[in-house]
């Protein structure tokens, strides 16, 4: 049988139960112990975990004694608390292009032993014990053009060993496109180990993938642009630009503050949905939001970035493509809004439908879905007129993120006046 660790960091926000005593250890708070045996996934809280616990996973594994076996195989052999560690496509690829250097038999890798791999280098706040980290991180400053290089012989499958700044940077994001997490500091890039040096920020940089156009970096860049003018809460973004002119996108990660690590919980991973199967519905996510949040503020938030995605042609807008974060007084929160960028979907649909529809929805079904809310009339009119109105100046953010006329024209013919 294998066994991990979980633990919350030692640091964990002050006003969230457990930490008013003192951690479990140095290597944090104890949460509890995830088991596998005969390729089932079993998981139990720790006892000192439950006489002050955190909701980290409210719907389905909410913190209650016992030994629990996690049986909803349809969406995955994880909990969707703890698949949430793990990375999608890309890093799958780093960690299994690592793996296979070291002649180890990708089928005998099981969930718990690709945690293990990570240990502390995960997303959100969660870390495992004992971890099976291949080389420890250090500081060092970054080549991004060299970086994406490397990323593409990666893809292409001709690279063997992977380079460890691209093993350690890339290896826990989620998504399929290559991609970094950094340390900034000024125009100073550095790798980005748990705690980042004093003065750095946390920022995640995209690289394109085999698929993508070369100026993906500025499409993103400029709905980024786009959606604050729709009154839609973002994370920082820029653009890296290079010598050798590559122009890649980066965000502020925002499961991180300095070297403070917020736990952040994937919509579809709560209600356990998987992401490759399209079947959701925005009116789950608002519900969802009603019920975690516990305030209007963020079902309006969600529906402002689904019609956001509906008029700017965003159809890549599944499951795990929307967040909620735990804040420091214990309450949680929407996510500020990722991965927005011009995306055609699956079969050329949303991921997610709209009141039903996936290939044409129409104002009559954003209204369905605001009325389902609880949204009144005259709000959610006003939040439509905001997305009109940024959706309208589209230009204006295509020529600020450097993209060529014929592109912007291109992409502006699919956008859709609600």
């Amino acid at each position: 049988m294998k066994r991990l660790e979980v633990y919350l960091p030692s640091d964990w926000p002050g006003k969230l139960g457990i930490s008013s005593g003192s951690p479990s250890s140095d290597r944090g708070w104890f949460v509890g112990t995830l088991a596998e045996s005969d390729h089932r996934c079993y998981f139990e809280y720790a006892p000192e975990f439950l006489q002050n616990p955190v909701w980290l996973s409210p719907f389905k594994l909410p913190p209650e004694p016992g030994l629990r076996e996690h049986r909803d195989l349809a969406f995955g052999p994880l909990f969707g608390l703890f698949d949430d560690s793990l990375p999608d496509g890309w890093g799958l690829l780093l960690m299994d292009r690592y793996l296979r250097s070291r002649q180890v038999a990708l089928e005998t890798v099981s969930p718990l032993d690709r945690l293990a791999f990570l240990g502390s280098r995960t997303m959100g706040a969660l870390s495992y014990y004992p971890p099976a980290d291949p080389e420890p991180m250090v500081v060092s400053s970054l080549d991004l053009h060299e970086l994406a290089k490397e990323a593409h012989r990666v893809m292409q499958g001709s690279v063997e060993e992977v380079l460890p700044q691209l093993l350690q940077s890339g290896g826990s994001p989620g998504g399929a496109r290559p991609k970094i997490l950094v340390g900034l500091k000024g125009d100073e890039l550095v790798t980005a180990p748990d705690p980042l040096p004093d003065g750095y920020q946390g920022w995640m940089i995209k690289f394109h993938a085999r698929e993508d156009a070369v100026d993906d970096g500025r499409i993103e860049y400029a709905y980024s642009q786009m959606a604050r003018a729709a009154g839609i809460q973002m994370p920082p973004t820029r653009l890296f630009c290079t010598r050798q002119g590559d122009a890649f996108f980066g965000v502020t990660r925002f499961d991180r503050t300095g070297s403070v690590r917020h736990h952040v919980h994937t919509f579809g991973n709560l209600i356990h949905a998987n992401f490759r199967v399209p079947g959701g519905d925005y009116s789950q996510l608002l519900r969802v939001a009603r019920i975690l949040a516990k305030n209007q503020g963020d079902v309006e938030a969600a529906f402002r970035i689904m019609v956001f995605n509906i008029a700017a042609h965003n159809r890549d807008d599944h499951v795990k493509n929307f967040a909620f974060r735990l804040e420091a007084d214990g309450e949680w929160q929407l996510a500020p809004a990722y991965d927005l960028t011009f995306s055609s979907g699956p079969g050329g649909e949303h991921t997610m439908t709209v009141g039903g529809e996936g290939r044409r929805p129409t104002l009559m079904h954003v209204k369905s879905v605001a009325d389902e809310a609880g949204i009144e009339p005259k709000r959610s009119a006003e939040i439509v007129a905001d997305v009109n109105d940024a959706v309208a100046k589209w230009p204006t953010f295509a020529v600020e993120a450097g993209l060529s006329p014929r592109r912007a024209k291109a992409i502006g013919q699919a956008f859709l006046v609600l």
